[in-house]
């Protein structure tokens, strides 16, 4: 279950807590409604987690969205989740880690390039995680504790600032304006990808050694703990420097530490912050072939990557997504492919959860070891403010929302064409 619960925190962290809140500023500049991001993101994030432990638990067996869709909705949607999950939903975001990773540690060293220390680090971690799952798992539950270590040492220091800014966790006139406007629900997408994560033991629960107990504690205490940290880090953030100094840039961690230990020591949590990135980067990097070797597993015409090395490792399904993960980053930006990513994830997510009401429907005598608090309305609330980001972004951001929509339909539109050869036993 700990080893579980690392990978939840360690999916979580990364990224997003250090990257959103610059280019949340852009639309948002009061403090109430900017903390209010991360709560409610928080609270979405629950309500996944909640969902998608029964559906788990219910049917513990690797794969996530991929096997879960497959079997409660149609093979072409669980084809279509997978496939985004895969792509998108883990080495987007190994990618974005390592692109954070990058610019961090040039903040501190002026002579690295970003791009080549994102390239060197997704290369080392699909050699580590291809060959070796005793090191892989042993970094990354040390990797973890070393990050939460890190965070509280930020929180605490952060919060015993006295040049502080003078700022209110209250609201105040215009703030709830703010919170229904298109601006928050934009800026959602961006703590969405910041929580991205909270499932991540659905996605190995058939290496989980007691899959109907530790998965539902697995991702309520990885996501319940995350949360709280999120609030935290980000109030040291606004406490601690100018909103204008962040506005619109990547590390606004480094920034806000040269506030709370100057120049010198800003370097250090510089260098800290890329090493817990370290951890994030792994995380993403181990589950995502997990994905495609179910995939493989299911279909013939992909069965490659279901094949394991000698150690039992899916070594083809990671230099598939190796091969992956460097075309992102050798093409894309890092707001082109957070944007992107958040929106396929969204869609990928909602249909997932919308598959506890189906087999709620279709098979009500199924064996649930664990039944959603609060049904129907834990998973209504995931839907609905799920389907009120969806609304706004495709009217703010058109382009990244066909995108992250065109994703999911060819994924669809590739089952089909697999299935067509498979069936004239092509492949």
């Amino acid at each position: 279950m700990w080893t579980a619960s690392s990978f939840v925190v360690a999916s979580m962290i990364g990224t997003g807590v250090f990257t959103s809140l610059g280019f949340q500023l852009n639309d948002i500049q009061s403090v109430f409604p900017l903390i209010m991001l991360w709560i409610v993101g928080g609270i979405v994030a629950l309500c996944g987690a909640l969902s998608y432990s029964e559906l788990g638990a219910a049917l513990p067996r690797s794969g996530g969205e991929y096997h879960l869709l497959s079997r409660i909705i149609h093979p072409a949607i669980g084809f279509a989740g997978g496939f985004v999950s895969a792509t998108v939903g883990f080495s987007a975001p190994a990618v974005l880690a390592a692109m954070a990773l990058g610019k961090y540690l040039t903040a501190v060293f002026p002579a690295f390039d970003p791009m080549w220390v994102a390239f060197i680090m997704i290369l080392s971690f699909h050699l580590l995680h291809t060959f070796s799952l005793k090191w892989g798992t042993f970094f990354q539950g040390w990797s973890t504790a070393v990050k939460v270590g890190l965070i509280f040492v930020f929180i605490i220091a952060g919060l015993m600032v006295t040049d502080n800014q003078v700022i209110s966790v209250f609201p105040k006139p215009g703030d709830m304006k703010l919170m229904m406007s298109s601006g928050f629900a934009v800026s959602l997408v961006w703590v969405y990808y910041a929580y991205s994560g909270w499932n991540s033991t659905v996605y190995f629960v058939g290496e989980v050694q007691n899959p109907q107990k530790d998965l539902p504690r697995s991702l309520l205490m990885g996501t319940s703990f995350v949360m709280v940290l999120y609030v935290l880090l980000n109030y040291v953030f606004l406490y601690t420097t100018p909103m204008a100094e962040m506005a619109g840039q990547v590390e606004v961690g480094y920034i806000s530490g040269i506030k709370v230990f100057g120049e010198t020591g800003a370097g250090i949590i510089g260098l800290g912050i890329s090493i817990l990135l370290l951890s994030t980067v792994s995380s993403y990097v181990f589950i995502g072939p997990r994905i495609m070797e179910t995939m493989g597993e299911d279909h013939s015409y992909i069965s490659v990557l279901a094949k394991h090395n000698k150690q039992g490792i899916p070594a083809y399904a990671f230099l598939l997504q190796l091969v992956i993960c460097l075309i992102f980053i050798f093409t894309s930006s890092f707001e082109q492919v957070l944007m992107y990513t958040g929106i396929a994830l969204i869609i990928t997510n909602s249909a997932t959860v919308i598959a506890v009401f189906v087999l709620r429907k279709r098979e009500p005598d199924l064996l649930r070891p664990y039944s959603v608090w609060g049904y129907p309305w834990t998973p209504t609330v995931f839907l609905l403010v799920n389907v009120w980001i969806l609304f706004y972004t495709f009217k703010e951001q058109p382009l990244e929302s066909i995108i992250g929509v065109s994703l999911f339909l060819a994924s669809i539109a590739l089952y089909y064409l697999g299935k067509k050869f498979e069936n004239n036993g092509n492949i």
